[in-house]
């Protein structure tokens, strides 16, 4: 409770003997409401004013504060009462504010070491009137001021992590220059902009993830997110985000108010690729080991090569075919026919083909004759758009393909033909690495399609 010097209440009488005004009430008001302690002298050292927080920290309460001449007896230590008075007081006659740390004694006879902020009080005609005092535990300061510089630490550019404070209506608020670099604009742009202006694939997870957050509270592990940002700077590239959240909530209100979600994150993208790549390379390791086993217990080499086409497909490609040449060596144009190929509907195992020696018909530039004439892999996929069916049925493939990739069967020094691997538009586009996965394929494939034309009856 704040008090004057006169009575030590709020409620205290005027100079005519009539309750004070509101004006007293609220000063008052404003004095308990405050998160600091706070005293005042008047020019003579006499405390004249004192808050609820001074009275919570040191146990004084207003009525046994206000009036004492200084802290002398009462709240500091008998040798110290000399020199704080006078480093208090001193504020009157000097500019500005001065800071001070104190160890001042409590009502039960601790002690409580303080950071005081003082500044002069003027009177009407500029003339030094006493002095105001704001303090409050050094142990509390200390701990704000880490708060602050965490907060400002967080927020530099050398930081490694991306920080980003979301609103309540998930548009960022603040972010950091790693963040904002990663996001692929400036640090003022992305301010106020819904997320999904920022980031295309993956934005419905990490809304969903922040609106959890907000209701519920942090996730107890963080969370790998895989998103695309949308970007004017070139093809978007997909990145995997590793992210922490946590829930801000007011420390002024009564009840716990969420004003957004800090969100951290790492980009561990490449990290992960490595990961992936290690797998798909055991895996594919194991199935070409599976598929040689499998196929030398096959009579029949044609037999050997699907199988090696079968266990080729799974986890690489939803659709395969697989084309030899008919044409003279070193005859132009050169002639394709199909030799086996993979269901287009439900999926199974690779079928031979009985046509004949009917050539199918490729146009002129098909990435299976480029890739014949070529002896190397070729890699192709349909445009972007809705044309991807069209595109598909004008190469001879399964309607539902939008990725190629062809490798060439080769053996004893002879181009023997090519096998195409298909994926449908659910399935990312052919990389360098799946290209030397399918050549090794294509080694062994050419070679029992070397040996079932060399044992074939003349």
């Amino acid at each position: 409770m704040s008090a004057s010097r006169r009575s030590g209440a709020t409620d205290a009488l005027g100079p005519e003997g009539e309750p004070e005004r509101d004006g007293g009430d609220l000063l008052a008001a404003l004095l308990d409401g405050m998160d600091a302690a706070l005293c005042a002298f008047d020019a003579d050292g006499v405390v004249t004013h004192w808050n609820r927080e001074a009275e919570r920290i040191l146990g004084w309460s207003a009525a046994e504060a206000v009036g004492r001449a200084g802290f002398a007896g009462w709240a500091v230590r008998s040798a110290d009462a000399a020199e704080v008075q006078e480093r208090l007081l001193s504020a009157m006659h000097a500019p500005g504010r001065q800071v001070h740390e104190f160890a001042l004694v409590t009502k039960s006879g601790g002690r409580v070491l303080v950071r005081t902020q003082s500044a002069a009080v003027r009177g009407p005609g500029g003339e030094p009137a006493g002095v105001y005092c704001a303090f409050s535990e050094v142990h509390a300061q200390i701990d704000l001021e880490r708060s602050i510089a965490l907060s400002e630490a967080l927020f530099e550019d050398a930081t490694a992590w991306g920080v980003v404070l979301v609103d309540a209506d998930l548009r960022p608020a603040l972010v950091n220059a790693h963040a904002a670099k990663a996001l692929g604009s400036g640090r003022s742009a992305v301010l106020g902009r819904p997320l999904g202006d920022l980031v295309s694939q993956g934005v419905e997870e990490l809304e969903s993830a922040l609106a959890h957050v907000l209701a519920e509270g942090a996730p107890p592990a963080p969370a790998e997110v895989w998103v695309t940002v949308r970007s004017e700077r070139g093809e978007p590239e997909r990145r995997c985000w590793r992210s922490g959240f946590v829930r801000l909530s007011s420390p002024l209100a009564e009840e716990p108010v969420p004003l957004g979600v800090a969100w951290l994150f790492e980009d561990v993208t490449e990290a992960r690729r490595a990961e992936q790549e290690a797998a798909a390379l055991r895996f594919r390791t194991q199935q070409l080991h599976r598929a040689a086993r499998a196929a030398a217990e096959c009579e029949d080499p044609a037999e050997a090569a699907t199988t090696h086409l079968d266990f080729a497909l799974a986890g690489f490609a939803d659709h395969a075919v697989i084309d030899l040449v008919a044409s003279a060596e070193g005859e132009e144009p050169v002639r394709l026919v199909r030799a086996a190929a993979t269901p287009s509907g439900a999926p199974g195992p690779s079928l031979l083909v009985t046509r004949g020696a009917l050539p199918v018909r490729y146009a002129a530039g098909h990435p299976a004759l480029q890739c014949a004439e070529r002896a190397g892999s070729v890699r192709a996929g349909a445009p972007e758009g809705d044309g991807g069916a069209e595109w598909a049925a004008a190469r001879q493939w399964p309607r539902d393909s939008r990725f190629a990739l062809c490798a060439v069967l080769r053996s004893r020094g002879r181009t023997l033909g090519v096998v195409t691997f298909l994926r449908g538009s659910g399935r990312a586009r052919f990389e360098r690495g799946d290209a030397v996965y399918a050549e090794s394929v294509a080694v062994r494939i050419a070679a029992a399609v070397d040996l079932a034309a060399a044992t074939r009856p003349s």
